[in-house]
């Protein structure tokens, strides 16, 4: 989804949120009619789901990959599954990157069947909560600290693919960002049975961006927390641009950056996410990405509670 997410997502009293509300209310029920009517294809092999309700941004691709590497440390024979979508193979480049293994169909009960053809035994679901299409061993649901679930209401009235309550179907949920207690009562108080754990952006190349000014842009999610990450880590930000997620970058975009930050002794950074996706479409002369890896904390107890789900 190509999406800049308005201010109003983040104030549940924005007026134009509540003038929304009605068409929120229009779509969740033709979304409940769909999942009735939608018949549920049941696997033999573990189906652990890493998705979301809130709309972009919340770190399902690093949880997946993290989650993949994982448990091929334990002699598992994992492949991380994905939906095609002609706009988001910038996530699919990553996790081949990552990974090795990914398989995508416009399907994810077909991909998953092909996946089976090729004696993979754990399925990993990168996104898919709301495709009711297929039974799930694990659902892991993903959230930021720094957005959590904004205004509370669903598209297009809030940032929420559906509503809050719907948690109740997942059994981990994993915040990225610092420990918010608040957020953690809201989790507990829809279900005391969820498994809360915290992850952090691990940077890789930090020495190689530090002592050194910089442009930096995405085309992700949130793009502000990737600009509060690298300030956390002391780099020194001189401009940043925003784009849409999964924006489709055109040349006149990367010749004005480029321009930009040589006429300011910049250096032009991205995420590995953006730049990956500018590198298929010869774009990515001149651009340098921040490598990071996801940190899990309580990483043992973690992993042990997926085992738990997949024996």
């Amino acid at each position: 989804m190509k999406l800049s997410k308005p201010d109003f997502w983040k104030n549940k009293n924005s007026i134009l949120a509540i003038l929304l509300l009605p068409i929120s209310i229009i779509i969740q029920i033709m979304y409940l009619i769909k999942n009735i009517l939608v018949s549920k294809k049941i696997f033999q092999v573990p189906v652990i789901c890493v998705g979301n309700i809130y709309v972009g941004g919340t770190g399902k691709t690093p949880l997946s990959i993290r989650i993949f590497n994982g448990l091929k440390k334990t002699n598992k024979n994992p492949i991380i599954i994905k939906k095609f979508y002609n706009n988001q193979q910038d996530e699919a480049r990553l996790i081949k990157e990552k990974t090795g293994n990914i398989i995508q169909d416009n399907s994810r009960v077909e991909a998953i069947k092909s996946a089976i053809r090729k004696n993979f035994n754990i399925m990993i679901l990168d996104d898919g909560f709301q495709d009711k299409s297929l039974e799930k061993s694990l659902n892991i649901l993903c959230f930021n600290s720094e957005q959590s679930i904004g205004n509370g209401f669903t598209l297009p009235s809030g940032p929420l693919r559906e509503p809050f309550s719907s948690i109740k179907k997942s059994q981990i949920i994993v915040i990225n960002g610092n420990r918010d207690e608040i957020f953690e009562k809201k989790i507990y108080d829809i279900s005391h049975n969820i498994k809360i754990f915290y992850t952090k952006y691990l940077p890789l190349n930090i020495k190689k961006l530090e002592n050194t000014e910089i442009l930096a842009f995405a085309g992700i999610g949130n793009p502000q927390n990737f600009f509060k990450l690298l300030s956390n880590y002391k780099l020194k930000l001189k401009e940043k641009f925003s784009y849409p997620d999964h924006y489709e970058y055109k040349k006149k975009d990367i010749e004005y950056l480029l321009t930009l930050s040589k006429k300011n002794n910049l250096r032009l950074l991205t995420t590995e996410k953006d730049y990956f996706r500018l590198k298929q479409l010869g774009l990515s002369e001149g651009i340098n990405y921040l490598s990071v890896e996801l940190g899990i904390q309580e990483e043992e107890k973690f992993f042990g509670e997926i085992k738990n789900y997949i024996k």
